[in-house]
């Protein structure tokens, strides 16, 4: 059944299209709890250890997330960096010099991640790369008998995120997701609070995201770093000839590469939903709309986007937004809301029913990678904070929610409030035409409600949106089978 037949027939949870109270304290929420907002979200440095302690680990993939990397395991007296990997060897250099400026030896420089994985001296390994390499990487890692710490996304579709999660547990390997604010001490506070009750029963989680991106341009021809092999910065995506002005970094905005912004940022957010509403799997239905609006360039995800899970008798909405918008607030432009029975929280802050701020949680927080090199350790894959499966349980949402849009179809946006009784959908209406885009002549793209089962990671009576749980291959960059492990 496609996006619009489904809408016709009114099965979307009221819970998340009847207007509530919500649209009147949000505003007022999220200026409390930017006061509330801790100054810091550092976590202290680790005891020193003795040297025969140490780890020794690799970074591959040197672009943002590696030199966050890099600054992070400086940190720590427990590691060493003894590799950087990236198929741009001028970026290995980048990161090789950050960690010498950090007062930390100069480690090996090499393109290709299967050098790394031959030396049986490097224990764990950190991956940064982009999204299409995430799950071949910490796959071919851990069958070479390292931990693995995965950036999220965790994976670039989602029959091979859950391939990660069952080779961590055939090999009993060690397996961390990127999403650093599972270690925030008050945000664990805060979800048991929820789970003890407290909140009161909690239906509704919202993850809102507004990160502007302007357009990358293009077509235009690509031109390769002078460095930087193609075929290995490719792996397992097909080699096609680049139309987009910038190599590096867009590829975020490509179907091939990336998974867009709600795969990029909104991964984190959801995430913290899922957390909170306690919820597990992939929930009984997706439903996503949006569009890449606002300019015309070669980038294929959209920059505008809903996505709709519903989990039975729980809800997540997320929202992405690119355009220039009015962020929820000056100090606070990423966001997630828990409505309960008794009250709200936002972020790692408290509110009465009527919108006053009741207090704001504390915790002991933890260093990320500190709590990866302290599971390697214990070789327990219970001692993460972000264990791999709920890393790709996360992602999945994100993978899913691309999956609605992708099928669904061009709808003309004053024909939408006919079909779709939602909130939301008026908000995004406001942000579009403030931020200039005409409603008069602009569609979105109405995604299909995609009904889901939940234990086989798939979806009912629809082969197309089956077709992309996983993708083609390009040999020898192949995911293994489960039985080829």
């Amino acid at each position: 059944m496609d996006g619009v037949n489904w809408l016709c027939c009114n099965v979307i949870p009221q819970t998340m299209l009847t207007p509530t109270r919500r649209r009147f304290f949000e505003d007022f929420l999220l200026a409390a709890a930017a006061i509330a907002l801790p100054k810091s979200l550092v976590a202290a440095d680790p005891s020193p250890v003795s040297p025969n302690e140490k780890i020794t680990a690799a970074i591959i993939g040197c672009g943002i997330r590696g030199k966050a990397h890099a600054r992070e395991l400086a940190r720590l007296a427990d590691c060493d960096v003894t590799y950087v990997c990236d198929p741009d060897l001028d970026r290995a250099d980048e990161v090789g010099a950050l960690l010498v400026e950090l007062k930390r030896p100069m480690p090996k420089k090499v393109q290709d991640l299967r050098k790394v994985l031959e030396d049986k001296s490097v224990d764990v390994v950190f991956i940064a790369t982009p999204n299409h390499w995430h799950a071949l990487a910490a796959i071919w890692a851990m069958q070479a008998g390292k931990d693995v710490y995965v950036e999220k996304p965790v994976s670039h579709n989602v029959v091979e995120g859950r391939r990660i999660v069952q080779v961590a547990r055939k090999l009993g390997r060690i397996a961390q997701t990127g999403t650093q604010n599972r270690s925030r001490g008050a945000l664990a506070e805060a979800v048991k609070f929820m789970r003890e009750g407290k909140l009161g029963e909690v239906k509704l989680a919202k993850s809102i995201i507004y990160s502007g991106r302007g357009s990358i341009g293009g077509p235009a021809e690509c031109v390769m770093p002078p460095r930087c092999d193609y075929d290995l910065w490719a792996g397992p995506a097909p080699m096609t000839k680049l139309t987009r002005p910038k190599f590096h970094y867009d590829w975020h905005w490509f179907w091939d590469t990336g998974s867009g912004e709600i795969g990029n940022n909104n991964v984190h957010s959801l995430d913290i939903c899922r957390w909170g509403l306690g919820v597990t799997g992939l929930g009984r239905s997706v439903m996503s709309y949006g569009g890449r609006l606002g300019y015309t360039d070669v980038a294929e995800t959209p920059n505008s986007q809903v996505g709709i899970f519903d989990f039975g008798d729980k809800t997540i909405v997320s929202e992405t937004r690119g355009l220039k918008t009015a962020p929820f607030h000056p100090t606070i432009k990423s966001m997630w809301f828990f409505y309960g029975s008794d009250g709200i929280i936002a972020d790692t802050s408290l509110f009465d029913p009527k919108g006053n701020l009741v207090r704001a949680f504390e915790g002991k927080s933890e260093n990320h990678f500190a709590n990866f090199l302290r599971a390697v350790r214990s070789r327990k894959h219970t001692d993460l904070a972000a264990d791999i499966e709920e890393g790709h349980q996360s992602t999945a949402l994100c993978h899913i929610a691309n999956i609605s849009y992708r099928l669904g179809q061009q709808t003309a946006m004053n024909d939408i409030p006919k079909l779709l009784d939602d909130d939301t959908f008026q908000r995004t209406r406001l942000y579009l035409s403030e931020a200039g885009v005409d409603l008069e002549k602009t569609k979105l793209t109405l995604g299909q409600h995609l009904r889901v089962d939940g234990d086989k990671e798939a979806f009912l009576d629809n082969a197309a949106a089956n077709a992309l749980l996983t993708r083609e291959y390009r040999a020898p960059f192949v995911v293994p089978k489960l039985s080829e492990i």
